[in-house]
């Protein structure tokens, strides 16, 4: 008899995953963060609410599709920066956010550092804030074998 896969809770809640509801508040805390980030991080500026949405559709879009293939690409910067290379890419699609979308300029890589620490933050806080306990994980019962007697001369 085969044994059954199990696939990992993390795997499991991957980014698609949930639905229409998990999508949108996806899309409605990366909005809160991009907003928050525009209205604090001096050089991140838009000049209308139109740019502002559309920046938080692309940055969403960004994160969902092209986030995950730039972490493995430059994993091995990652793990030597112990994580710090991780906001040097959030910097890098908050400033291709801007290239794409007419009124949301950022004014250069340093503007676009802090705009990413801010988003990062108000994103890690309010998606810990709004997702509830997890349930705990089921227990296996696995069938134990009688020990095995190493020295049996004693």
């Amino acid at each position: 008899m085969m044994q059954q896969l199990h696939i990992t809770r993390e795997l499991n809640n991957y980014y698609l995953n949930g639905g229409i509801r998990a999508a949108a508040g996806r899309i409605l805390i990366t909005g809160i963060a991009v907003f928050l980030a525009v209205m604090i991080v001096p050089g991140l500026e838009m000049d209308s609410l139109p740019a502002g949405i559309a920046a938080m559709l692309v940055l969403t879009f960004l994160n969902v599709l092209v986030r995950p293939i730039l972490f493995v690409l430059t994993l091995p910067l990652i793990v030597l920066s112990l994580g710090l290379f991780l906001i040097v890419v959030n910097a890098l699609l908050l400033e291709f956010t801007a290239y794409l979308v007419k009124g949301f300029t950022v004014a250069g890589f340093w503007p676009a550092v802090g705009g990413a620490v801010v988003i990062s933050l108000v994103t890690t806080i309010l998606n810990a804030s709004t997702s509830g306990p997890r349930p705990p994980e089921p227990q296996q019962a696995f069938q134990q074998r009688p020990p095995k007697i190493i020295n049996p001369e004693e």
